[in-house]
C-alpha cells in the first residue's frame, strides 16, 4: 500500500522544553487514524509539524514523498479554528476567501456539508456559537480535495447528538484514497470509524496499532486499551 505520510526522528524543542521526541510514523492513505493522547502530550504540536504551521523541529515528514514545505502544505487540509479572520466576516465570505486562497476548494462539496450541518451563511463569525464555529470549521476543512486532512479536536464544542451525525457521515466526505487524522477525546464515539490509532505518550509514538488487531488481541474496545495504557503505567510508579 502507498505510503501517504512518513515521519522520521521528528524532535521538536519548545522554550527549551521538549514536546516531542525521535517521533517516526509511516501511514498510508485510504484510512482514518485516531492520534490519542493526554492533554499536554503533544498531539497538536505533531499535526501543526505535518502541516508545516509549526517549525525549526529536527527530523524529516513526507507527503506522497514530498517533503518541501509548500508542496507538502498544498497535500494537507488542516482544521483551521479561523483566527486570523475578521470577526465581521459572514460565513459565505469566509468561504469566498477559503475559495481564493486554496485552487482544491470544492464549493459544491461545502454547500453539501453546509447544508447538511444547518450554517445560516449569513451568520457572521462573531455571532457564532463554539459549536456552530466547528461545524463551519469541519466544513471548511473537508471541503478540500486533499491527500491528508488533519482534524484537531474537531468535536469538542459541538452537542452529543450533532456529534454523532457527523462523526457518522465523515466517511462519505473522506475522498477514498485520502489519509484522515483525528485528534478528540471522544474516543468512544470516534473508534467505530478508526482504521488504526496512533498514541503519543512520552514525548514520542507508544503505540501505532491497527483498530481490528487491538480487538482482537486484547478483547478490549479502542476506549479501554487506551486507557489501560496510562493504568499500566500508574501501577509501576
Amino acid at each position: 500500500m502507498t505510503t501517504t505520510l512518513k515521519i522520521e526522528n521528528l524532535t521538536y524543542r519548545r522554550n527549551l522544553k521538549k514536546i516531542l521526541t525521535d517521533v517516526s510514523l509511516t501511514l498510508s492513505g485510504d484510512k482514518i487514524v485516531g492520534l490519542l493522547g493526554e492533554n499536554g502530550a503533544g498531539k497538536t504540536t505533531l499535526m501543526r509539524l505535518i502541516a508545516g504551521v509549526a517549525k525549526n523541529a529536527k527530523g524529516m515528514v513526507s507527503v506522497n514523498e514530498e517533503t518541501a514545505l509548500p508542496t507538502r502544505k498544498r497535500l494537507i487540509s488542516f482544521s483551521n479554528p479561523l483566527g486570523g479572520l475578521s470577526a465581521s466576516l459572514k460565513i459565505t465570505e469566509v468561504k469566498s476567501f477559503c475559495q481564493r486562497v486554496y485552487p482544491d476548494f470544492d464549493e459544491q462539496k461545502y454547500d453539501q456539508m453546509s447544508s447538511f450541518l444547518n450554517l445560516d451563511e449569513s451568520q457572521r463569525l462573531s455571532a457564532l456559537s463554539k459549536g456552530t464555529r466547528e461545524k463551519l470549521v469541519i466544513s471548511l476543512t473537508l471541503a478540500r480535495q486533499a491527500s491528508v486532512y488533519l482534524l484537531d479536536e474537531p468535536f469538542s464544542g459541538i452537542d452529543s447528538m450533532s456529534r454523532k451525525k457527523i462523526i457518522n457521515s465523515i466517511i462519505q466526505w473522506k475522498p477514498a484514497d485520502s489519509l484522515m487524522i483525528i485528534s478528540d477525546h471522544y474516543v468512544s464515539e470516534i473508534a467505530p470509524i478508526l482504521d488504526e490509532i496512533v498514541v503519543i505518550k512520552d514525548n514520542t509514538v507508544a503505540v501505532h496499532k491497527a483498530a481490528d488487531a487491538i480487538r482482537e488481541e486484547s478483547g478490549q474496545s479502542i476506549e479501554d486499551y487506551y486507557e489501560s495504557l496510562y493504568g499500566e503505567a500508574d501501577s509501576n510508579d
